[in-house]
C-alpha cells in the first residue's frame, strides 16, 4: 500500500504541472491569435511586468546566493552541540540573542528562509529562529545605513524602524514560545510515524547521525558545500521566481495612485503602506529610497509599517515560508506580525505628533 502512494505522488504532480504548462500554452496561441505580434509584445503592461520580473528577481538574486551559501556553511561546519551552546536557555534572553544575530549575519529576508531551515535543525528554538527570521533583514548595519541615507533629514524615522522592528520581534518571539507548538518543520511531518517505535527509533535517528559525522570527517568539505548550497538554490529558487510573477501581476493591475488616493487617515494609511510592502516586496536594503518617495504622501509612522512589515513578511518569503514550515504556523505568524506592526506604526503616530 505504501509504495503504491509514494508511485502516485509524482505522477500526480506532474500532471498538474502539465496542465499548467497547457493552460499557458493555450492562452500565448490565443493572444498571438487574436492580436498581431508586434503589438502583444509592445504592449506597455507587459513591458512593466518583464522590468519588475527581472529587476526583482536580479535584486534577490545575490541573496538568495548568501542565503543558501551560509545555510551551506551551517550544515557542514556548526554542529548541532555548538547551535545549543550559543542559545541562552533563559527564553528572553535567547530572543534577544536572536534579535542581536543580525547585526552579525546581515542576510535579506530572501536568503533568511534556507539559513533558518538549517539552524532549526541543529537545535535552534522555535522561538528563537521566529525572532532571527523577523528581524534579521532590518536589524543589520547596511539596512540601517540606507535608510539613515534615504531620511537623512529625518533621522527618527530610520531610529523608529530599528524600534519598531526589535518589539514586534520580541513580542512574536514570545508569544511563540509560550503558546505555539516547537515543531513547526514540514520535515516533521514524516518523521512523526518513525519516532513512535520508543528505544527503536532514537537508535535509528542516532545511527544515521553518526554516518553524517563520519561523512563530514572524512570527505571533502567542500564539496559538500557546494552540492548543499546547489540543491538549496534549486528548491528555494523556484519560490521566487513563482513570488516575483505575482509580483509583476500586481504592479501591473493595482494603481500605486489609486492606494495614495484612499490613505486619508492615520489607520487606512498605515494599512495601504503594509500592504504595499507585501505586494512590492522590495529587498530591505533597498526598500527605504522607494519608502522615501511617499513621503509627501504618507505619514512617516505609515513609511515605517511599510519598511517594517515588508522585509518581515512580502510575497516572496510567505511563499518560501511555505515551503518550509507548517501552514498553519506560517498563518499564526503572519497574523501576529500584522496585528502587532499595525498597533505599534498606530503608536508610533501618536508619539511623533
Amino acid at each position: 500500500m505504501r509504495s503504491t502512494t509514494a508511485k502516485n505522488i509524482p505522477v500526480r504532480s506532474n500532471s498538474n504541472l502539465l496542465v499548467v504548462i497547457c493552460l499557458i500554452i493555450v492562452l500565448m496561441l490565443y493572444l498571438f491569435s487574436a492580436k498581431d505580434l508586434g503589438f502583444v509584445l509592445g504592449n506597455p503592461k507587459l513591458q512593466v511586468f518583464k522590468m519588475m520580473l527581472i529587476s526583482i528577481i536580479i535584486e534577490a538574486m545575490p541573496f538568495i546566493l548568501i542565503g543558501v551559501f551560509v545555510s551551506a556553511l551551517l550544515q557542514v561546519f556548526v554542529s548541532e552541540l555548538t547551535i545549543r551552546r550559543l542559545i541562552p536557555r533563559n527564553p528572553f534572553l535567547g530572543i534577544v540573542t536572536a534579535g542581536m544575530l543580525g547585526i552579525i549575519f546581515p542576510i535579506c529576508e530572501c536568503g533568511m528562509v534556507p539559513a533558518i531551515r538549517n539552524l532549526i535543525k541543529k537545535g535552534m528554538p522555535l522561538y528563537v529562529a521566529s525572532t532571527f527570521i523577523l528581524v534579521g533583514p532590518i536589524l543589520n548595519p547596511i539596512v540601517f545605513l540606507s535608510t539613515l541615507t534615504a531620511f537623512r533629514n529625518q533621522p527618527v524615522v530610520a531610529y523608529s524602524r530599528m524600534g519598531v522592528a526589535i518589539v514586534v520581534a520580541l513580542v512574536v518571539g514570545l508569544i511563540i514560545y509560550r503558546f505555539v507548538n516547537p515543531n513547526q518543520l514540514k520535515e516533521t511531518l514524516h518523521k512523526n510515524p518513525g519516532q513512535d517505535g520508543g528505544s527503536n527509533s532514537s537508535e535509528h535517528s542516532a545511527h544515521p547521525h553518526s554516518h553524517e559525522l563520519h561523512s563530514h570527517s572524512s570527505g571533502n568539505k567542500l564539496l559538500e558545500v557546494m552540492s548543499h548550497s546547489i540543491s538549496e538554490f534549486f528548491q528555494m529558487g523556484k519560490y521566487l521566481v513563482f513570488g516575483s510573477i505575482l509580483v509583476g501581476l500586481l504592479q501591473i493591475f493595482i494603481s500605486q495612485n489609486g492606494l495614495a488616493s484612499m490613505g486619508n487617515n492615520v489607520a487606512s494609511s498605515n494599512l495601504i503602506m503594509m500592504g504595499l510592502g507585501f505586494i512590492l516586496s522590495l529587498c530591505s536594503t533597498a526598500d527605504a529610497f522607494v519608502a522615501q518617495s511617499f513621503q509627501t504622501t504618507f505619514s512617516n509612522s505609515s513609511l515605517v509599517g511599510f519598511m517594517v512589515f515588508g522585509p518581515m513578511l512580502n510575497l516572496k518569503s510567505l511563499l518560501m515560508m511555505l515551503a518550509v514550515f507548517r501552514t498553519k504556523f506560517v498563518v499564526i505568524l503572519f497574523a501576529l506580525v500584522f496585528v502587532l506592526v499595525f498597533a505599534s506604526t498606530i503608536a508610533l503616530h501618536w508619539m511623533l505628533n
